[in-house]
């Protein structure tokens, strides 16, 4: 009898630690895995905080320089304002101002050429107009599309007229630059796009014409 008790207790024992082991094992399953979720999401938590803040720091870095002289910019004062229903000879192309369209071109990302008297009707209600040469490479226009992209008085097209690469014109305001990752040019649409040169600020650049 006591022998048959023994082997039960065996038995038991084994079964016992059978389920230790199982159970010791599947702890370190359960560690391995919660733990490398754990360590994912703190990599995630950490990249997006990374972008962020570094999206932050960008927008203050633009709108601190956007408070101070632009290297290159040009000015052109005392432009005139009339509506006119034909064509304008402009002396820059292109144009930062002077007599104009009475329809403005809505804001916007076009990729054929806008009539420049509309344009220049929206410079002046307060818009920037970011005009390139039409054999600018497909990767400056794309990095020009995601600059303007989402802003409300800026307008891009390309401009056959101009001789520079890229041309940023704002109401009797003007800057070249020679590509689209010129660190100049997002401090320009900061400074320029209803900025304090705006003949009509608060005026719309929706609900004209687009082109």
């Amino acid at each position: 009898m006591s022998n048959a008790k023994d082997r039960q207790a065996e038995n038991q024992a084994r079964i016992g630690a059978v389920f230790a082991t199982h159970r010791v094992k599947q702890r370190r399953r359960n560690l391995f895995v919660y733990g490398g979720f754990g360590l994912l999401a703190v990599a995630v938590i950490t990249i997006v905080a990374f972008v962020i803040t570094g999206s932050i720091q960008a927008r203050e870095e633009t709108a601190a320089a956007a408070k101070n002289p632009i290297t290159g910019v040009q000015t052109y004062p005392n432009l005139t304002r009339n509506h006119v229903q034909t064509p304008v000879s402009y002396p820059q192309s292109p144009s930062v101002g002077g007599d104009h369209s009475a329809t403005w071109t809505n804001c916007g990302i076009y990729s054929d050429p806008v009539n420049e008297e509309r344009a220049v009707h929206s410079l002046e209600h307060g818009a920037v107009w970011i005009s390139y040469k039409p054999d600018l490479s497909q990767e400056d226009v794309s990095a020009l599309t995601a600059l303007v992209k989402g802003k409300p008085y800026v307008l891009l097209s390309p401009n056959p007229d101009q001789q520079a690469s890229i041309t940023a014109s704002a109401w009797g305001t003007q800057l070249t630059v020679p590509n689209a990752d010129d660190s100049r040019l997002p401090v320009f649409i900061k400074a320029y796009a209803m900025g304090p040169q705006t003949p009509e600020p608060g005026a719309a650049c929706s609900g004209g014409t687009n082109g």
